[in-house]
């Protein structure tokens, strides 16, 4: 595939992800309040719902991912848009709660096979090894998700209400993100293992002499049997698992944490805008300087920055909330990208979307529980409620640390 080609693949792959994430996990900051007041139900009910749709995604994603393994992504992803215009369309015509969660419940299905993980899933089935860069460029674009969604969202609810705002996105998906994902070139030939790579000093997993890390991209290869790839494995799940409860959690509640620090709200949701384009700077971070390294030190150094900022925002009060703002984008925006970049160069492209799926099961379902339960938190503690985010990303830089880049055995 010409570099030409590649590159018009990411762009769509990255504008069809941004409708993806607009219409979908974006959908209720917006939509949320409307809609609970026309079908008769309180607010987090609409969440719960939403919940189960991020469940519904989890235990969908290692299905999607085998398809995508044998198959390419470029069918699956079509198929979202179809799911995703049905499931918007349900949300529309909702008479009451079990229509809308139903509603959701369809959407989830869709999101299994039609966010970031299918799209990185994809990339990787056509270009194997090489797709680190391609992936950030994905996320790149479709960070801006909620900057193009969460404004269209507003529009389209104050024309045509939240049932209207709906059928729009749906309509969306069918004229605009169905052809773009048609248009993914197919996937020709079985994924394959990158060539060996020239080792170098291994400067970050903290090993003893002797210890060496591949190159980015290079995947590992266990020496020792199955019981140290399992265990890299499990690593890696907990680690995903920790960045999807503190992300989500954060997405949920930031300006609730920063009205508690003395912001005012006004203040707490102009503040809460830096994440978005902090998010992006962390993306183009890792494109530029961090792509040099190997994705398991960017990882570590992104996983610090949630707790650093959480420590300004404790020790200063308010006038700490634009660095927690920022630190915690831009950690936030790289760690996204480790999502898809650490399983490649830790284990290769062959049968990445399967292992992609059932990595991230653990952490879909913390994904779905974490605006209750850290909602809990900050009712009870306010803006102490850090401490726990804090600890949790304290936590997932020990697993990241513990994590090691392996040798490939000589031949």
């Amino acid at each position: 595939m010409t570099a030409d080609r590649t590159t018009r693949t990411v762009i769509t792959l990255g504008v069809a992800q941004t409708l993806a994430w607009g219409s979908t996990y974006y959908l209720p900051a917006l939509l949320a309040a409307p809609m609970a007041r026309d079908l008769g139900v309180a607010t987090p009910t609409v969440f719960a719902a939403f919940s189960l749709a991020l469940a519904v995604a989890a235990l969908l994603g290692p299905a999607a991912g085998r398809w995508i393994d044998r198959h390419g992504g470029r069918m699956a992803l079509a198929a979202s848009n179809g799911v995703f215009a049905a499931g918007l369309g349900l949300m529309a015509l909702a008479e009451g709660p079990a229509q809308m969660v139903l509603a959701w419940l369809v959407i989830g299905v869709g999101m299994s096979a039609g966010l970031y993980d299918a799209a990185f899933a994809t990339l990787v089935r056509l270009h194997g090894g090489q797709a680190r860069a391609g992936i950030t460029g994905i996320t790149l674009i479709a960070g801006f998700a909620s900057t193009v969604g969460w404004p269209l969202s507003a529009w389209m609810e104050s024309h045509w209400d939240w049932r209207g705002a709906c059928a729009g996105w749906a309509l969306l998906h069918l004229a605009i993100g169905l052809p773009l994902n048609l248009s993914v070139p197919r996937a020709t030939h079985p994924p394959h293992e990158s060539p060996p790579a020239p080792h170098a000093p291994d400067t970050t997993s903290g090993a003893g002499p002797g210890s060496a890390a591949d190159s980015p991209g290079a995947p590992l290869t266990d020496a020792t049997g199955g019981s140290t790839r399992l265990r890299q494995q499990v690593l890696l799940s907990l680690a995903f698992t920790l960045v999807l409860f503190v992300s989500t959690a954060m997405a949920a509640h930031l300006p609730q944490i920063l009205v508690a620090s003395g912001l005012s709200l006004a203040a707490a949701v102009a503040l809460g805008g830096l994440i978005g384009p902090a998010q992006v700077g962390g993306r183009l971070l890792e494109f530029g300087v961090l792509r040099r390294l190997h994705p398991l030190l960017s990882a570590r150094l992104a996983a610090s920055l949630h707790p650093v900022g959480a420590l300004a925002l404790l020790v200063l009060g308010a006038p700490g909330a634009a660095a927690f703002c920022l630190l915690h984008g831009a950690g936030n925006g790289i760690l996204t990208v480790a999502r898809g970049t650490l399983p490649l160069a830790l284990f290769g492209p062959s049968a990445y979307g399967r292992r992609q799926g059932f990595l991230l099961v653990p952490a879909g379902i913390a994904q779905a529980l974490a605006p209750w339960v850290f909602g809990l938190c900050v009712e009870a503690w306010g803006v102490s409620a850090l401490y726990l985010s804090s600890g949790l990303g304290m936590l997932m830089l020990g697993t990241l640390l513990a994590l090691r880049v392996g040798h490939r055995p000589e031949t």
